[in-house]
């Protein structure tokens, strides 16, 4: 065909991969990838519907193809991603961005040939939304964007209802993948080479709970672990109401599973916890901290925060600094609360003011960057093993790569080593990454 493709991706882990699973889709039907739009005959936008900002850049971003449309009457461009699965998004992309051709939502990715082929016998937009699909559609491969670690999904969807959060509404509720499925694609991973995986989920602890039959990420966690060729299992997200003992001993114990863990907390007091629905107490949680710090004691604990939810007081914030202080995080996403039409909370009263919420803000980053820094500096002097990624953006020179416990490595060497585990002796402590020379 000769012809080129751009994807453009918003939004977390999952969208990443989506995309991977589009390229696969896109270069079977002959078309090949461009960094530039200039050059594009198919532009995709893999939309993210949970922060207002990545809302809207896409619309400005989209608004900006208006031009190239003109010069290339030829040029498709699609939007798909969380964006699409609300009616009154996909409204506004159709009434104001009439050079959109193609819409689709979470779903139906796996129809993407079949939707370019329609628009191109027609010449009209086309929009193709699946709004309650419980369907898990296997064998889509994807153009994985390293070749020696790559995400593997476990779980679509979202039952929790968290207040504040979109997903359930646009990803529809919890599926679980069979085990079986996942465990041929990650065996068909490492007999190409890769030495990473990442599973990742909504809420990977209730993994299996749909499948109809007993089976807990605990046990596939065992299983994948049986896998010759894997060096390193990684997994996210993980809810805390969700996190069980048994998920706690198999960290502990299974050799290739990293020690780290995502544990999104959000709050740190009780009464905006029960607003956000999220089904667990402060205790509860600083409980669960203990229960892991105790069986692995070198584990980096990662966290998700949001600041400003709707009714949050002076004292509901000083909690969650309290938490902070208390558990000492060795990294953390960090949000202003974003009204998402659709939720419970875009409905609450009491609206937290934008200057209140930006001012907290700043003193929560003022409290997690000192830990953060003293968390790192416990890697001084230490020799660590590194998973080679990348060359620096900054420097040639430089190699970037991953601790087990996702500290971020920057050191010297050639970038055959690329793909490679190697050992690194840290020298210089930053708060957000770690430097040092191979050994």
């Amino acid at each position: 065909m000769n012809k080129r493709y751009t994807i453009v991706t918003h939004g977390c882990q999952m969208n990443e991969h989506d995309s991977e699973k589009i390229s696969w889709l896109l270069e079977n039907m002959g078309y090949e990838w461009t960094d530039y739009k200039e050059e594009s005959d198919f532009i995709i936008y893999n939309t993210c519907l949970v922060r207002e900002n990545a809302e809207l850049r896409v619309y400005g971003q989209i608004g900006a193809l208006k031009s190239l449309k003109r010069k290339n009457p030829d040029l498709i461009i699609a939007i798909c991603g969380c964006m699409m699965q609300r009616e009154e998004v996909r409204n506004v992309i159709l009434s104001k961005y009439k050079h959109v051709d193609i819409i689709f939502g979470t779903s139906n990715i796996h129809k993407l040939p079949q939707l370019i082929n329609r628009y191109e016998q027609t010449g009209k937009t086309i929009v193709d939304i699946v709004e309650d699909n419980r369907e898990i559609v296997e064998d889509i491969e994807a153009n994985r964007k390293y070749s020696f670690k790559a995400f593997v999904n476990i779980t679509y969807g979202c039952n929790n209802f968290c207040t504040y959060c979109i997903v359930p509404y646009t990803r529809g509720r919890e599926r679980s993948r069979e085990p079986e499925s996942i465990l041929e694609e990650i065996q068909e991973l490492a007999e190409r080479g890769y030495k990473e995986i990442t599973l990742l989920g909504q809420n990977v602890n209730s993994y299996g709970k749909t499948l109809g039959y007993d089976y807990s990420f605990a046990r596939l966690l065992k299983e994948v672990n049986k896998i010759d060729g894997i060096e390193r299992i990684r997994f996210m997200t993980s809810h805390p109401k969700d996190l069980s003992d048994e998920l706690i001993e198999a960290i502990a114990k299974l050799d290739k599973v990293c020690e780290q863990l995502h544990l999104p907390v959000q709050s740190g007091s009780n009464r905006i916890l029960k607003a956000m629905n999220r089904k667990y107490t402060r205790e509860d949680y600083l409980l669960l901290i203990e229960k892991i710090n105790k069986a692995v004691p070198n584990i980096a604990i990662s966290t998700d925060i949001i600041v400003g939810f709707p009714g949050e007081t002076e004292e509901d914030f000083n909690q969650t600094l309290d938490l902070v202080k208390k558990v000492k995080y060795d990294s953390a996403f960090t949000f202003l609360y974003s009204i998402r039409e659709g939720t419970v909370a875009a409905n609450m009263k009491n609206q937290v003011p934008d200057e209140i919420k930006h001012e907290r803000f700043q003193r929560l980053l003022d409290t997690l960057y000192p830990i953060f820094y003293n968390e790192n500096l416990k890697y001084m002097d230490k020799t660590v093993e590194v998973l080679v990624e990348e060359v620096s953006k900054n420097n040639e020179n430089v190699l970037t790569g991953r601790t087990r416990t996702g500290k971020l490595i920057h050191f010297e060497g050639d970038k055959d080593l690329i793909g490679e585990l190697v050992n690194v002796k840290i020298t210089t402590v930053k708060s957000f990454t770690l430097e040092g020379h191979i050994i």
